[in-house]
């Protein structure tokens, strides 16, 4: 049975979902457990100008009468992380791991106007690594869909993990023409969060980060999407036309960190890395394609 839950003008409060999100579930074997028909509509999303400018300082973008390309992933973000806790929702949301993020702009959002968001659950598939589902928002104003974005998750499960077969040797690193050095602060993971709310402790502290298994947080991969997509749009043949941006998360970047953007242009579409400092291993990979 599928349920859509509602909401009018303001998205639900984080910080009791946030309380849900700590509560454990009980898991089974992965092809017993089947995702439900969930999803979630906040029928008027407002653009604040004082969140918006605080995003746009974190992240690196310039001022601009239209909103960035990542914004609606923002404004959308509780719903997400109300739909994760939910009763109905089998997995636990800590742990979840975010690999691949798709956002399609069918045109640019102006500063201020108003946004039906839908979201919903979809596409579940059982991997050797575990259960992969998709995230879907869509951002409609006037009754057209204006944006769109799919985020694929990975709930991992150690017997699959286990009797997966051992991984090929990545194929070598290609280099682009166009590189940019980012120094990352520590900061930046609780930086990133007040703007966002994604308050996930692996992003907030070394210590928070370390009962995850990382030796220090690590950089949310929303922003350091953020972040190369603010460096690439400076450039002279940037285009604000409607366009797809997709990327897959690889290695976590950890803070304080230093990370190298490479890039190259094409008529079509541009390829982008966000790579380590040595410059041998991306923290992310993409392409963007012009439509």
């Amino acid at each position: 049975m599928s349920e859509t839950l509602v909401y009018h003008n303001t998205p639900p409060a984080l910080l009791p979902l946030y309380g849900k999100a700590v509560l454990p579930k009980k898991t089974t074997s992965t092809e017993a457990i089947r995702l439900p028909e969930l999803s979630a509509q906040l029928l008027c999303a407002h653009t604040s100008s004082d969140d918006l400018r605080q995003y746009q300082r974190v992240c690196g973008f310039q001022p601009s009468n239209h909103m960035p390309v990542t914004w609606p992933h923002i404004l959308a973000f509780p719903l997400h992380l109300k739909l994760l806790t939910e009763k109905a929702f089998p997995l636990p949301l800590l742990g979840l791991v975010h690999l691949r993020n798709s956002i399609t702009r069918y045109r640019a959002i102006g500063l201020g106007e108003a946004l039906k968001l839908d979201v919903y659950l979809s596409g579940q598939e059982n991997t050797d690594r575990g259960i992969e589902f998709d995230m879907v928002t869509q951002a409609s104003s006037a009754g057209s869909v204006a944006w769109e974005e799919t985020s694929t998750m990975l709930f991992r499960q150690p017997e699959k993990n286990a009797r997966s077969k051992a991984k090929a040797s990545p194929p070598p690193l290609e280099t682009y023409p166009n590189t940019k050095e980012i120094n990352v602060p520590e900061s930046v993971g609780r930086q990133y969060a007040k703007v966002s709310g994604d308050s996930n402790p692996i992003h907030m502290h070394a210590l928070s980060a370390r009962a995850f298994g990382f030796p220090r947080a690590i950089a949310h991969g929303m922003w350091s999407k953020a972040q190369a997509l603010a460096i690439m749009e400076q450039q002279d043949e940037w285009r604000v036309s409607p366009m797809r941006v997709s990327c897959q998360f690889k290695k976590p970047l950890f803070l304080p960190g230093t990370a190298s953007l490479n890039w190259r242009t094409g008529k079509s579409g541009w390829d982008y890395q966000l790579l380590n400092a040595r410059g041998d291993a991306p923290h992310l990979s993409g392409r963007i394609e012009w439509l």
